[in-house]
Parts: C-alpha cells; sequence; structure tokens
C-alpha cells in the first residue's frame, strides 16, 4: 500500500451522478482523482442530449427529471460545484395538480411550517371526497406514529389497502407517486423503500423538503460538468471517451486500469451491468456474491416524449400530472412546460412515463402520437394533437425494479481498494435505503468516498 501519509491517486470510473459525488468529495479532501467516462457527455443516465433539427441544434434530457427538497446531498454537492442552484431550479411546493376538468385533484401545500403545510393543503384540496380526505389523514398519522419505518416489508399495494386508503386517492395520489419515486408499480413495489421516501419529504420536519426542484438547466450543466471543474482544479482529471475494459488488483489493495496506470484504489460507479461486467473479469471468488447481487437486479425504463409546437403555446403550470390510462391510449404521467424553464425552449413540452417498458413496445411513432392525443383531449386544446416535431428517448436501464425485500450490495467490494457507488447500492441501514434516484447515486457516491477515507485513516493509524 502507498504511504498514508501521502496524497493517494484514486480513479473513479463513471462520469456519472454517483461517480462525482464521490470525486468531488476525495478531491476535496486533498487526494488526487482521475474519472474516467466512455461517453463523450457527463452526467450517465441523467445527462444532455443535443438533437439536430435543420440546421438548428436543441439541446434536450435523456429524460426529465423531478428533484425533491429533500435531496440534500444532492443540493450541498451543486452548491459546492460552484453551481447556484436558486438560478438553475425552478422550486414549487408540494403539488398533485391535474388539468381542471381532467377528472383529476387540485393539491397544492402552502408555504406554511410542516406538517401545518400539508393538512391546509388537504383541506382545500379539489377532487378528493370526505372519505380520501380522511384516508390520507389516517395514513400519514399512522406512518408519523410508526416512525416512518417498515420492517417487514411488502408491495406498496399491499401498505395502501392496508391503511385503507381509497381508489381515488390510490389512483390520484399514491399510484404516481410511487412511480415517480421507485419506477416500479405499486404492485410490485417495495413498501419499505417508498415509506423512506415519504418520511424524508412529506414525513419531514422541514416544510422545504416536500418542495418539488425542476431543473432549468441540462442535466449535465446542472452538475456533471460543474463537478468536473471542480475535480480540475484540484489537480485532477477527467478523461472522456475512456472506456475501461479490465481491471487488475495489485498488492496492497491497489488496483491497475487496462494495462496502464496503477491507482490506491477505484470507485466503480458505472451502471450496474457495466460494473457487473468489470467485477466478472477480476476473477475473484470474494466478487461473487456482490455480482450474483448485481444480475439480479431487473431493469425497469423511463421514457419521456418531447413535443415541439409553435412558440407562443403555453401550459397554465409549469408541471401538470396526468392520469395514465394505457387502454384508453393514455401513457403519459405527467407534462413539463421546458418554456416556463428555459425561454429557448419556447413551445416544448415534455411527456414522461416511469416504469415504462409496455408504452415503448408501441414504437416510437405510435406512442408520440398517443401522447399528443392525450394531451389534446385532457388540456382541451385540439392544437396539441399536431406538434412540430417529436422526439422520444427512452432509457431501456434506467432504474431497477425496487421491489420487497430486495437484495442489493452494499459500497464495499469485499476486495480491498475497491468501492461500489450508484443508484443500486444499498446503506448499512435498511432504513435509509433510497430507490435508484438521483439522489440515491449522490448518497453512494458520498459513502463511497467516506469508506475510502476511512481506509486511509485506517492505513495512517497502522502506522
Amino acid at each position: 500500500m502507498a504511504d498514508p501519509g501521502v496524497t493517494q491517486r484514486y480513479a473513479v470510473i463513471g462520469g456519472g451522478w454517483a461517480g462525482f459525488a464521490a470525486a468531488m468529495e476525495l478531491a476535496r479532501a486533498g487526494h488526487a482523482v482521475t474519472v474516467y467516462e466512455a461517453a463523450r457527455t457527463l452526467g450517465g443516465r441523467a445527462r444532455k442530449v443535443d438533437r439536430a433539427v435543420g440546421q438548428e441544434h436543441t439541446v434536450l434530457d435523456n429524460g426529465q427529471h423531478i428533484l425533491l427538497g429533500a435531496y440534500t446531498e444532492t443540493l450541498r454537492l451543486i452548491k459546492l460545484a460552484g453551481q447556484d442552484p436558486s438560478e438553475l431550479i425552478l422550486t414549487l411546493p408540494l403539488q398533485m395538480r391535474y388539468p381542471a376538468g381532467s377528472g383529476g385533484m387540485d393539491f397544492v401545500a402552502p408555504r406554511l411550517p410542516a406538517p401545518l403545510h400539508l393538512a391546509w393543503a388537504l383541506l382545500r384540496a379539489k377532487g378528493l371526497s370526505r372519505a380520501d380526505k380522511l384516508a390520507l389523514m389516517r395514513f400519514s398519522t399512522a406512518m408519523r406514529w410508526m416512525g416512518w419505518q417498515l420492517y417487514n416489508d411488502c408491495t406498496v399495494s399491499e401498505l395502501l389497502q392496508r391503511f385503507d386508503q381509497t381508489q381515488q386517492l390510490n389512483r390520484l395520489m399514491w399510484h404516481p407517486l410511487c412511480l415517480a419515486a421507485l419506477n416500479t408499480p405499486p404492485e410490485r413495489a417495495s413498501a419499505r423503500v417508498f415509506i423512506n421516501v415519504l418520511r424524508d419529504s412529506l414525513g419531514a420536519s422541514r416544510r422545504r423538503a416536500s418542495d418539488m426542484l425542476i431543473p432549468k438547466a441540462d442535466l449535465s450543466a446542472l452538475f456533471p460538468e460543474a463537478a468536473a471543474r471542480y475535480v480540475e482544479q484540484r489537480g485532477g482529471g477527467v478523461r472522456l471517451g475512456a472506456k475501461v475494459d479490465a481491471l487488475q488488483a495489485l498488492p496492497g489493495g491497489r488496483w491497475r486500469l487496462d494495462d496502464g496506470e496503477a491507482f490506491d484504489g477505484v470507485v466503480l460507479a458505472t451502471a450496474c451491468a457495466q460494473a457487473a461486467s468489470l467485477l466478472q473479469g477480476v476473477h475473484d471468488a470474494r466478487l461473487d456474491a456482490v455480482i450474483t447481487q448485481m444480475q439480479a437486479l431487473t431493469p425497469e425504463a423511463i421514457s419521456t416524449c418531447y413535443l415541439q409546437y409553435d412558440a407562443s403555446v403555453r401550459l397554465d403550470l409549469p408541471m401538470h400530472a396526468l392520469a395514465d390510462a394505457p387502454e384508453s391510449g393514455h401513457w403519459g404521467q405527467f407534462v413539463f412546460d421546458r418554456g416556463q424553464l428555459d425561454s429557448k425552449q419556447a413551445g416544448l413540452l415534455a411527456v414522461v412515463i416511469s416504469a415504462s417498458g409496455p408504452a415503448a413496445e408501441q414504437g416510437h411513432g405510435a406512442l408520440a402520437q398517443a401522447i399528443a392525443a392525450q394531451l389534446a383531449q385532457v388540456l382541451r386544446r385540439p392544437e396539441l394533437a399536431q406538434p412540430l416535431w417529436t422526439q422520444l428517448i427512452t432509457e431501456k436501464r434506467a432504474t431497477f425494479a425496487c421491489t420487497p425485500d430486495l437484495a442489493r450490495p452494499g459500497n464495499a467490494s469485499g476486495v480491498p481498494g475497491l468501492l461500489l457507488a450508484g443508484d443500486y447500492t444499498a446503506g448499512d441501514d435498511r432504513t435509509l435505503d433510497y430507490p435508484a434516484t438521483i439522489e440515491g447515486a449522490v448518497r453512494s457516491g458520498v459513502a463511497a468516498a467516506k469508506a475510502v477515507r476511512a481506509r486511509v485513516q485506517a492505513g495512517k493509524l497502522a502506522k
């Protein structure tokens, strides 16, 4: 092992949100960090995409995202990277607002202290009956009494049935929230992980934790590109188009990448499938259990359909919830008015479909046409049926299916000097497990960096 009294050299494989969270924390601790990213664009599965329209280029995201005020680690690192969240993110109070006349609900939390903001929002909510509101109050009260912990996991659907949640409340509140947070249908989704997200947002002592944050900047500019500058300013390096094909363990917990440089440690922060492939090439029996857990994770897709209209087209709100009804050809679950986030994108709408495997099977053209027809109908604006152009982006492995009692690997690989980071990893405490979200990825990256620092400190003490 290299002398722990001097600066350590670390490689981070993967230039997504988890990778740069780890890289920033290591650079901040004074270590020399080199980030390897196989693509030419930073951000992993939350990145920008350039689309050519004639002679012009439009910058889209590979998926429309919503962050939460509870994403404390994400917001901390965005600020640490020199970014101003107030300029790059639109902050909205917690809300679930369907288009008027669409049979939905209108639920908006005022800017009151928690939990009064939720009580007031529920009292004033439209589209919910008295029975619906009482059911929501029972659920919230029960979760607080339970300390927002569920020791025996089950599906979200089973949890909602246990607490007598109404059909209307399930359809308009819990179903879309579960899909948005876990990207897994309620009948298959982990209730424990769902409650973890609710605890940090709806159940938080700070009202701001429940705020909904919509990026104005593209996802690469919001964090990964700024994080790359942070790492480079501290003597580190960021290599684009640099795919790592092999890892070789060296004596003393050191590692070599391909046939090139050697490092004091490696943080493997690629997507789960790529990470499993690299680990298999190490040929170390201590990695077998981790590889098995990785391979058991089932991917779930997310699709985002962008629809460009005349620049004069504008929605009443920056974001509307949509009631999905696949049997009626209504696949969209949320629609965002990108023009209200960035004036350069006037007339551009983004429609999100979580757990989109069945929707994507319709084919790009047919699905985009169905979404345009859905918008025209539920928003009562016939002109939305004829967009100028559409772009459908489907991330087939956007997340893993977050099912009950799912065995997920932690940050430790089982081999010295090799740490894992990614939204698929689990924490040491199951009550802290997060789904495959940006915050989950960032938390994992930070945890991996802490594990590296602990190893360095242990080496110093051994001296």
